[in-house]
């Protein structure tokens, strides 16, 4: 089984995207929704939660857990590996990819202040951006807005707007989304960036590493998987977003829970 975990919903882009790929491969998504947004919180207490929940993940089976969090990513892999033995696969800023295909040679980067705090993303920053000029732009309200099931409204447009804009004046032609909950509001993004802007989304990637691992491991499964998501919130807007992929999930796929 493959445990993926988030601060709140938006690791759901990370596992449609396992699921497109491997859909025999069952797994357990755990939303930290009782402490979402992780974003502006001490990187200490999301060690802990991180920690908490891959103990739970990995005691009911997971064979590799996916941090599919670009804050708790930066605050807590390295904490992670050392301390269990399966591996951890994390998110990474997918700067090189924008940075060798932008012509104009500016991107943005839309991210949580956490991210742009983290080691992970200054190592990155300095090993892929080279003489490309890097924008960054934290996306205050975006993950509160994903997690109350908001993915298109006028309000949101007029933040996005605010955000967007200033990553085009500066002349960025590919916006890397660096959280995972903002590839639910990707069709939106697109649509106020404009047709010349790339939108530069990295979970297909991150699927295909967690392939890479486990094909290191054992065969990959086929077939179908069995797939079940918990929560320590509120379930409703999970459960519209796993059911967008999969729309034959009944409820018994659905748990809150307390970690």
């Amino acid at each position: 089984m493959i445990g993926i975990f988030d601060s709140g919903v938006g690791g759901l882009s990370v596992w449609r995207e396992i699921y497109r790929l491997m859909p025999g491969e069952s797994s357990l998504y755990i939303s930290d929704g009782a402490f979402c947004p992780y974003g502006s919180k001490d990187p200490a207490f999301i060690r802990e939660r991180a920690a908490s929940i891959s103990a739970y993940l990995i005691d009911r089976g997971a064979e590799v857990v996916v941090v599919a969090c670009n804050t708790a990513t930066a605050a807590a892999i390295s904490s992670l590996r050392e301390k269990f033995d399966v591996p951890f696969v994390g998110m990474e800023p997918a700067i090189k990819p924008a940075a060798l295909h932008s012509r104009s040679g500016v991107v943005g980067v839309l991210a949580t202040a956490g991210t742009f705090k983290g080691r992970l993303y200054l190592d990155t920053l300095a090993r892929f951006a080279g003489e490309v000029r890097v924008v960054e732009q934290v996306g205050e309200g975006l993950v509160e807005a994903v997690e109350r099931g908001v993915f298109d409204s006028p309000e949101l447009d007029d933040l996005l707007h605010h955000y967007i804009d200033n990553m085009l004046a500066a002349g960025a032609d590919h916006i890397v989304l660096g959280c995972t909950h903002y590839p639910f509001l990707q069709e939106t993004i697109a649509r106020i960036a404009g047709p010349e802007v790339v939108i530069v989304n990295p979970a297909p990637a991150i699927a295909t590493q967690i392939k890479r691992v486990l094909s290191n491991m054992r065969e990959v499964s086929n077939g179908r998987g069995d797939f079940f998501f918990c929560s320590t919130g509120e379930i409703p807007v999970l459960k519209e977003l796993a059911r967008r992929e999969i729309p034959d999930l009944d409820d018994s796929h659905f748990a809150e829970i307390l970690i």
